[in-house]
């Protein structure tokens, strides 16, 4: 009809949440809000947990650092004092894949004092930062290794080094020396006897301690030889000579006299003492097998010595 108002409750009004009257149908409830994941801290702070960080991964344990015993062993840095005489070169080359071949996996290089390449100033600077122990194939104690090997060291302080005592005197040179003279034809019907006799023909030194090791060596052939005279004499800096040892060898008697040559290698002291033998002459030491175990029992010394890391000791011992 015509002008009549129609009368809408607030509840029929769209929007309206508030309470309905009689004959209304009830309103949908509120949804319900989940409150975030908190995390309360120690002072009682309350915190969502997507503003924490996350939880550290543990990482796997380091492995463990060898210990020494594992560790790489030092490299034996073998001595050689150097020679005009090619044979020299190729002996001592000879002489340390013998110390390889007894001691897999070693690591064996080759300095010189001089004369021969590498010289030893140059094997050290291949070592920086590495240890190292230098074994002079030298028979005695004397000016290279009390002064030219300490010097060597010292001017290589990235290398950490030990020196060896010199190879002499020792039991494995005797051992050397005596099947030098044999291949040179030494009977042993010879020992005891009183023709025979024995020159030891060593480089010569100023220096008395080397001789004092000479003379040592001597007598410890000796009684290898049972007996038989054993002379020291030398091819420079030291008397006696080599051919004056063997002439007063024969003024005395002994005719059957062999030069032994206390060299390690090939050169022109070796050759010197060979022709004043008055019969076939031994050969150096070289490469005989006891001087293989030689090195690498000074090396063993060295390396398992507490002694700091300049000189281990000058004083060779069995």
């Amino acid at each position: 009809m015509r002008g009549r108002k129609t009368s809408v409750t607030l509840a029929q009004r769209p929007g309206n949440l508030g309470p309905a009257r009689s004959g209304s149908s009830p309103p949908s409830p509120a949804p319900t809000r989940v409150p975030a994941p908190s995390i309360v801290s120690r002072n009682g702070t309350r915190r969502p947990m997507h503003r924490t960080r996350p939880l550290a991964v543990p990482r796997p344990p380091a492995a463990p650092r060898p210990s020494p015993a594992e560790a790489a062993p030092p490299t034996l840095l073998a001595v050689a004092h150097g020679s005009r005489d090619p044979k020299a070169l190729r002996t001592v080359l000879t002489l340390l894949d013998r110390v390889r071949d007894l001691r897999p996996g070693l690591d064996v290089r080759l300095g010189h004092i001089e004369l021969n390449q590498p010289l030893l100033p140059d094997t050290l600077d291949g070592l920086r930062g590495a240890d190292a122990v230098l074994v002079p194939l030298l028979l005695g104690r004397g000016h290279h290794v009390k002064h030219d090997l300490p010097a060597a060291a010292a001017a290589a302080p990235s290398v950490r080094t030990r020196i060896a005592a010199p190879l002499g005197p020792h039991p494995l040179l005797v051992e050397a020396l005596y099947g030098r003279l044999v291949e040179a034809g030494w009977n042993p019907a010879d020992e005891g006897g009183r023709r025979a006799a024995v020159v030891l023909a060593a480089a010569g030194s100023r220096d008395p301690d080397s001789a004092q090791d000479t003379r040592r060596t001597a007598r410890m052939l000796a009684e290898r030889l049972g007996g038989v005279p054993v002379v020291p004499a030398y091819a420079s800096a030291a008397t006696p000579t080599v051919p004056a040892a063997v002439r007063a060898l024969a003024a005395r008697g002994r005719h059957r006299t062999f030069v032994a040559s206390y060299f390690t290698a090939p050169g022109r002291f070796a050759s010197a003492a060979a022709s004043a033998a008055p019969r076939t002459a031994a050969l150096p030491l070289g490469t005989h097998p006891a001087m293989a175990r030689l090195l690498l029992h000074r090396y063993d010394q060295a390396v398992s010595s507490t002694a700091p890391s300049e000189m281990v000791s000058l004083l060779a011992s069995a």
